[in-house]
């Protein structure tokens, strides 16, 4: 399989890549669109002339509350929603928490937020995606997808012992394969699902890492103040993928794929400690998709 290619790079913003792009009439649900990257998601794809929903915790003026830990808010947003989705960028997401946490359904909480809450959702609008023709979903990723797989045996960590990494990573691993299943059984559709990761970016997701980690990481002094080093991209710069797969002809058509930073389809890699680039083989298993896919099926229905 050919690798897909645009004239982007990891330097683009989320700005460059919709110059031109007239997005008019398009309606768009952003999760998490009130901060970092998904902000940044969402004020380019309005500056194109979409209309677009921002989904968040929190909501303030112009934005509907979902909870994606909670799945009878998932629900409830769902039941609100009329007329079609042209695009849905699954961005919200919680990061290495530092002690197990679990949703009220018994999920780890992270596998719950950046996983089982965004199938819930995307999976509760497919008649509004199939309504639109020709829509997207994207979801977001992590480079930690490199570093561990979906654990079907333990997932929520109630015989292996916690660790936040750990956790993080398999809630990404399971973002691909989301994606992965979305483009095996919606293609019929016309409904197109691909994911990505954004790279090393300074947002509020990094709010659970603690200073010594953070030191130990290279993104903080002695002093205390933030450091940016080479391999990191600004915000706008971070969000240019999400509106590339969300929102640009360029991809038109393209389903089932992993995107990185750099606007550029990865490459297929064993995942394990020391891999730094690629998308992993056991994130884009289409039997281990099929597998997840049935999992959080029976969850969300609970």
């Amino acid at each position: 399989m050919t690798l897909i290619t645009t004239p982007f790079n990891a330097k683009t913003t989320a700005a460059e890549i919709l110059a031109g792009v007239d997005l008019t009439g398009r309606r768009i649900i952003v999760t998490g669109g009130a901060s970092g990257i998904g902000l940044e998601t969402v004020r380019a794809l309005r500056g194109a002339g979409a209309e677009v929903t921002v989904a968040t915790r929190n909501p303030g003026d112009g934005e509907r509350a979902l909870d994606l830990s909670d799945l009878a808010s998932v629900r409830s947003f769902v039941a609100g929603w009329s007329g079609p989705v042209h695009a849905l960028v699954a961005n919200a997401g919680i990061m290495a928490l530092p002690a197990l946490q679990v949703a009220a359904n018994g999920w780890e909480l992270q596998l719950a937020t950046n996983f089982l809450g965004h199938f819930a959702l995307i999976t509760g609008l497919r008649d509004n995606l199939r309504q639109a023709g020709g829509a997207r979903v994207v979801t977001v990723s992590s480079g930690a997808q490199l570093r561990a797989p979906f654990d079907f045996d333990d997932p929520h960590f109630e015989r292996r012992p916690y660790d936040p990494w750990d956790a993080y990573a398999q809630s990404k691993t399971a973002d691909v394969l989301l994606a992965v299943g979305l483009a095996r059984r919606w293609a019929a559709d016309g409904i197109a699902a691909n994911s990505f990761e954004p790279g090393y970016v300074h947002t509020n997701l990094q709010r659970h890492i603690d200073d010594d980690a953070k030191r130990a990481l290279g993104i903080m002094d002695d002093e205390g103040n933030l450091l940016t080093p080479d391999h990191f991209t600004t915000q706008e710069q971070g969000a240019a993928t999400a509106v590339l797969l969300a929102a640009s002809p360029l991809v038109e058509g393209v389903t089932g794929r992993y995107f990185s930073h750099d606007n550029q389809e990865a490459e297929v890699v064993q995942g394990g400690p020391g891999v730094m680039t690629g998308v992993a083989a056991w994130s884009v298993d289409p039997a281990a998709a099929d597998r997840l896919w049935d999992y959080a099926a029976e969850a969300s229905r609970g």
